[in-house]
């Protein structure tokens, strides 16, 4: 078996609303830095419904103050090799 890493869902969103509030951030804060029109997204993304786009996690490290590393919640899993 091989040991692959991949990244949960759930965890990373229960880290983001912590890192979010962590850095005194509001949800409607946060969206307006990431220039969204709504907060729909990043409700989604604390909910472990879906994770940030790959340009938005670099923003929110950005403005959580974190390393995109810091963000990501891994965990490996076993497949066949």
């Amino acid at each position: 078996m091989l040991e692959i890493p991949v990244i949960d869902v759930s965890a990373t969103g229960q880290n983001i609303a912590r890192l979010r509030a962590a850095a005194g951030l509001s949800v409607r804060e946060l969206q307006s830095v990431l220039g969204f029109a709504n907060p729909q997204a990043i409700y989604k993304w604390q909910n472990g419904l879906c994770l940030p786009s790959l340009d938005n996690l670099v923003i929110l490290a950005a403005a959580l103050g974190v390393s995109v590393d810091e963000i990501i919640v891994l965990r490996t899993v076993s497949v066949p090799a």
